[in-house]
């Protein structure tokens, strides 16, 4: 395909001109984005300064907690005819649990489905 444009733009001058063209436009083209996001970007806001940077709270850092929580369950309904609606459910799929005591890995139980252990035994 390449060897067809060469050889169209050596042996006819209007083959040569339409190159000369589609390289102008593409230049051009190129040139006007540059330009349209030289005004874009001298529009936005520029960087925070430093006294406009977020602070320590008074009381200092915040620290991550950790807490066990368990699945909230989904309310019944009193009766077959009554409906649940979005109210009735509670915000948040979860709640913290009585018992904060961490599980943890038991030797001997393979610990995933194909992990290859004999599990337990």
């Amino acid at each position: 395909m390449k060897a067809i444009a060469y050889q169209a733009a050596a042996t006819n001058p209007a083959g040569v001109i339409a190159v000369l063209i589609g390289g102008l436009l593409i230049a051009g083209a190129l040139v006007w984005a540059v330009q349209l996001g030289i005004k874009v970007r001298s529009r936005e806001p520029g960087p925070p300064r430093r006294r406009e940077q977020p602070t320590l709270p008074e009381s200092g850092p915040v620290h991550e907690t950790r807490e066990m929580r368990e699945p909230n369950e989904v309310p019944r309904a009193a009766d077959e005819s009554e409906r649940l609606t979005p109210h009735d459910l509670r915000s948040s799929g979860s709640k913290r649990s009585e018992n904060q005591k961490r599980r943890r890995w038991n030797r001997g139980s393979s610990g995933s489905f194909g992990g290859g252990g004999p599990g337990k035994t």
